[in-house]
């Protein structure tokens, strides 16, 4: 008996000693996982802690407004409720977030995915799922909001564009930052949920325009309710930018538009800053301002007509007639021709296999430079083309800023096309053919330029050869006007031709506005002499025996461009100005009118009609 005793002391005593290693075990792990929470690891949780407490909220700072050139408003902020969510405090309550929804009428899987897309989040932040609530859903979420945890309503500053889509194109809009945005910002100034400018102005001068925004600290219960504030810095507002364009004239160019599709673009000869842009068809930038819907972006991204581009910079057109500028310039600088050199235009112009047509049934028989540049007789300048040649057609274009950016500070600039023998055989791997060169003569073919191209074009033959930096802005102000910034005219070269060569082809523009059988009429001014050029650009090929006086028979999509440009007063220049009207016709008939409206707005002159004869000097054109 004592010896099974004793054997079974020497088992227990040896189950203890297994007992007491397990237990010595796990308390050291219990102390090394203590150590690892209050050590290690105690400075993460004091933080969620902390959060769980003590929230920040966000106090965006005001943006910068944006000015015309006299000092009045285009683009301001107004205050908008917006609703959050902090998803962390959802977990005691899922039913809130179907509630919200119910409110806010917006569907419960919608807000679901708005929550959950926030990847780069930090603990706690709350997330935006509407912006400018009304009325009645701000009554329903505070009187709800002791059973809603983790709902979050605050006033923002909100962009506001009172003249709605007036220069939409030039101003840009607002968009949420994304991942690439957060990538690119400096010194983590953007989060999730901020707004950043994406086009026009607002983005070029975002830096500018953004301010430093604030926050505060506040406590909360247990539901994420607030209790009291805690700290707060407040918000500073960014800056203001001025505009060079000028209200009055911009209203005056946008109503002139109204119906039509183009753009028009006006300039200060002086300074070259920018007077007017009109893009049609527009946008409204508070679309984006209050968070564009997926449906309202379909509708401006998949419209046929592209309302997003701004076809001052960016939409490429042969320029038809206009282009006789160039062609008339590189043929006097050559050496090619002189003012009194003649053609013989009989109405056709047979060359291969093909008869090429002059506006004009019948023709303009022994024509001269001047009188086809005021009558804008494509034959004389098909002979010209032949006789000058792609090659040096095409540097003078060059010389005139065609076929490469003006230089303006705007996203998205396109730079056209001017072709040449070298371009077509490196583009198409073809070599160039001289009846290709008549096209390219009167602004057809494989030419494609910008309406602000042609600014630029006009305002070099006006400016005798200077080429100055369109520009958009003047200066940025901060809030107690002081001036930050300015941005003075800057003359960017000068075109290699002489001033003789200007001499000529500035005196045949301005019979192009001024003399009775002049195809700009329609911008004749009685008190001031304006210098010009119309144009109109073929989109089709059309059929031999087609008529351009059943032009309306066509599909609008097939139908003519209309150009014109010009510029005034013809002896001391101050403005100039390019208008297109895509599918518009005759450029005289179309685009002209649309200029002499600019115009007699820039020099406050009552508004009169066209000249008579106007119509009989235009009515059977196709060119012009």
């Amino acid at each position: 008996m004592m010896e099974l005793n004793t054997q079974r002391m020497e088992e227990f005593k040896e189950r203890y000693r297994y007992f007491v290693a397990f237990v010595a075990v796990s308390f050291f792990l219990l102390l090394i996982w203590l150590w690892s929470l209050q050590v290690l690891k105690g400075s993460e949780y004091r933080r969620l802690s902390e959060n769980n407490r003590i929230r920040i909220r966000e106090n965006p700072a005001d943006r910068g407004m944006l000015l015309d050139r006299k000092g009045r408003i285009l683009a301001a902020n107004r205050p908008s409720f917006e609703a959050y969510v902090v998803s962390e405090d959802l977990k005691s309550s899922p039913e809130a977030l179907t509630k919200i929804g119910e409110i806010l009428n917006v569907p419960v899987e919608t807000l679901r995915e708005r929550v959950q897309n926030q990847k780069r989040r930090t603990p706690f932040r709350p997330v935006k799922i509407k912006s400018d609530i009304d009325w009645n859903e701000l009554a329903k979420l505070e009187f709800n909001r002791v059973h809603l945890p983790g709902l979050i309503v605050d006033v923002r500053p909100r962009r506001s564009y009172p003249y709605g889509t007036l220069a939409s194109h030039l101003i840009g809009y607002l968009g949420e930052v994304d991942e690439n945005d957060l990538r690119h910002s400096k010194n983590g100034s953007y989060r999730m949920g901020s707004q950043i400018g994406k086009y026009g102005v607002e983005c070029r001068w975002e830096n500018d325009l953004k301010g430093v925004d604030g926050g505060r600290q506040v406590e909360v219960d247990a539901w994420g309710r607030e209790i009291k504030p805690l700290k707060s810095i407040k918000p500073f507002p960014g800056n203001n930018v001025i505009l060079t364009i000028d209200l009055d004239l911009q209203k005056v160019a946008e109503e002139a538009f109204q119906g039509k599709m183009g753009g028009l673009v006006a300039m200060d000869l002086k300074t070259g800053r920018i007077l007017a842009m009109v893009s049609k068809p527009d946008f409204d930038p508070d679309l984006f301002a209050r968070t564009i819907t997926p449906e309202e972006w379909r509708d401006l991204t998949e419209n046929p007509h592209h309302p997003l581009q701004n076809r001052v910079l960016q939409g490429q057109y042969p320029p038809g007639s206009v282009f006789k500028i160039v062609t008339a310039i590189a043929a006097l600088e050559s050496g090619i021709i002189t003012p009194n050199t003649q053609f013989t235009c009989s109405g056709l112009f047979p060359y291969g296999n093909r008869d090429f047509r002059c506006w004009k049934e019948g023709g303009h028989g022994a024509v001269s430079l001047h009188r086809a540049i005021v009558e804008s007789c494509d034959i004389f300048f098909y002979q010209v083309g032949l006789k000058v040649g792609v090659d040096r057609i095409a540097h003078y274009a060059n010389e005139l800023g065609l076929g490469r950016l003006t230089g303006i500070f705007l996203p998205h600039e396109k730079p056209g096309t001017v072709p040449s023998s070298s371009w077509k055989k490196k583009r198409l791997g073809a070599p160039w053919y001289s009846g290709e060169t008549l096209s390219f003569a009167v602004g057809q073919g494989y030419l494609n330029t910008t309406p602000l191209q042609l600014l630029m074009l006009i305002s070099i033959v006006a400016n005798g050869g200077r080429i100055l930096l369109p520009q958009v802005v003047e200066r940025v102000e901060n809030i107690y006007g002081d001036v930050l910034k300015e941005y003075p005219p800057v003359e960017i070269g000068r075109a290699n031709i002489s001033e003789k060569t200007f001499q000529i082809v500035q005196e045949a523009l301005l019979g192009v506005v001024n003399e009775p059988k002049g195809t700009g009429w329609a911008c004749h001014l009685k008190t001031i002499k304006v210098a010009g050029k119309t144009g109109t650009a073929q989109v089709i090929k059309l059929p031999p025996n087609f008529k351009r006086g059943d032009m309306s028979r066509l599909p609008p999509k097939f139908r003519d461009h209309g150009w014109f440009v010009a510029y005034a007063p013809y002896e001391d220049p101050q403005i100039a100005i390019a208008v297109l009207v895509e599918h518009g016709g005759f450029g005289a008939v179309a685009a002209a009118p649309i200029a002499k409206k600019v115009m007699e707005r820039f020099f406050n002159l009552e508004p009169s009609s066209a000249p008579k004869g106007v119509e009989d000097s235009v009515g059977n054109a196709y060119d012009d």
